[in-house]
């Protein structure tokens, strides 16, 4: 048996499966579900319904889910207050609270923090300065990575299998910006160039009239650990600018966050 098989078969052995199952349900609630009934939670999860009624009742009786009048199931304070403990714990988070102060103060813009969640960018910090496109993005939010910087510029540094295992083979939808990417060859291609230059930009692929820029935070590996942006309206901030002074700027919060990372 290899190192890894048995790691996975050790870890097998102490699997909780009702809990398992009760993460699964947990999982469900995102920004385009948060709200869902019981036997959509059965369907999508394959849970049987009486399990997933059991599951369900004891998740709102400790308090992560709960129930509104016409029976929608949507997460409960206990929920968010997990979230909000693990955000504020991340030593990346407090790592680079300083930094991107300072960004956000220099540029006069708003600055976010991500990592990659799955094939979604998930906001750990954000400064937000000026008026932007995407002003209902806070901290827990997540966005697909394939249309942002940070997302784009992290699954860069992934080899092309985990790629394809995050996004799939067609992963682009309608809906986004003017410019967003509609096929894999050509977004296989921007990775590529991503990688060659270090930084990622975005131009009106998330949304239209907003730009960013993102460059990577690293830790004691060789692979980025996050990803910082300063985002831009196209109204004050043509692409020159951006790949100018404001992503000088950047790199040097990077830099700084990176360096507070290895000496922890």
């Amino acid at each position: 048996m290899t190192d890894d098989a048995a790691s996975a078969s050790g870890r097998s052995q102490y699997r909780i499966e009702a809990l398992a199952k009760g993460l699964q349900v947990l999982r469900l609630f995102d920004e385009t579900s948060n709200a869902l009934r019981l036997r959509e939670i059965s369907e999508r999860t394959g849970i049987p319904m009486p399990t997933a009624f059991r599951i369900v009742a004891t998740l709102e009786e400790e308090g992560f889910l709960d129930r509104t009048e016409d029976g929608l199931l949507h997460p409960g304070v206990a929920v968010l207050t997990l979230g909000s403990a693990a955000l504020r714990g991340s030593g990346v988070v407090e790592a680079s609270e300083r930094p991107l102060r300072s960004l956000g103060q220099a540029t006069g813009e708003t600055v976010n923090l991500g990592v990659l969640q799955g094939d979604r960018v998930l906001y750990l910090a954000r400064y937000r300065n000026a008026d932007i496109v995407t002003a209902n993005i806070q901290v827990g939010s997540t966005l697909p990575a394939v249309y942002t910087s940070m997302g784009k510029l992290l699954l860069a540094y992934l080899p092309a299998s985990e790629v394809t295992r995050r996004i799939g083979k067609d992963p682009f939808a309608s809906g986004f910006g003017p410019n967003a990417v509609t096929s894999r060859a050509d977004f296989d291609a921007q990775l590529a160039e991503i990688r060659a230059q270090g930084y990622a930009i975005q131009d009106q692929e998330l949304a239209g009239g907003l730009r960013s820029v993102s460059v990577p935070v690293y830790g004691r590996g060789p692979d980025p650990i996050a990803a910082i942006n300063v985002a831009v309206s196209v109204s004050r901030h043509d692409l020159a600018s951006l790949k100018g002074t404001i992503l000088e700027q950047a790199r040097a919060a990077a830099s700084e966050i990176s360096t507070r990372m290895r000496a922890e």
